[in-house]
């Protein structure tokens, strides 16, 4: 039975783990033409949110390790259990649910017979891409793999996309394939991102 935190809806219990800030560094190697591997470090920070709602709100900024530490690439979306919708539901468009939401009894209906969550994680770049994933959550190990990929007609070539994300000694850790510039899914970046403490306000005293 899942043990989640009472703030959380209980569609989030798989996915606590990832509330948070996280930040960190990490390493770009990607061969984007034969004789042309491009590979650079760079900065991350990662934020997952929630507003009270079944999923988690994703944010990532990511920025090169130079002396002006430029900025290199940004990403948000949302995360959430795969799984098909009903009354309980919020939608379509502005919509409010007709039904009570999930317990954490319809939860655990959903998980598989080896333990593990489906889930799916929308993700928009703003050059013109975004990535529909599906996959599985274990415990704290998720496995993901584009089934769509969007384009705008100005967006370089990005055909699909696969990723994993591990909680390992209290750091989360995730690696990124690709499929992009006409070449086949191969390695394209990881990172090492450490939780980031929320400084809290100072107390004031009464009539201050």
């Amino acid at each position: 039975m899942l043990d989640i935190d009472p703030t959380l809806p209980a569609e989030l219990g798989p996915l606590q783990w990832l509330v948070g800030d996280w930040e960190g560094t990490g390493h770009v190697q990607f061969e984007a033409a034969e004789d042309d591997v491009r590979e650079h470090a760079f900065g991350q920070r990662v934020t997952f949110a929630h507003h009270g709602l079944p999923y988690l709100a994703y944010s990532a900024y990511a920025w090169l390790l130079d002396d002006e530490l430029t900025p290199l690439a940004t990403e948000s979306g949302y995360w959430s259990l795969a799984r098909d919708a009903d009354d309980r539901d919020h939608g379509p468009g502005m919509l409010p649910r007709t039904a009570a939401p999930r317990t954490i009894d319809d939860v655990e209906e959903l998980r598989s017979e080896d333990g593990a969550f489906e889930i799916e994680a929308l993700i928009a770049h703003p050059t013109g891409v975004s990535e529909l994933y599906m996959g599985r959550i274990a415990g704290p190990r998720i496995d993901l793999a584009t089934d769509a990929v969007m384009r705008s007609p100005g967006a370089k070539a990005h055909s699909a996309s696969t990723r994993m994300l591990g909680l390992v000694d209290g750091d989360l850790l995730w690696a990124w394939d690709l499929a992009a510039l006409g070449r086949p899914l191969a390695t394209h970046a990881s990172a090492r991102l450490s939780r980031v403490r929320r400084l809290e306000a100072p107390e004031t005293s009464e009539g201050q």
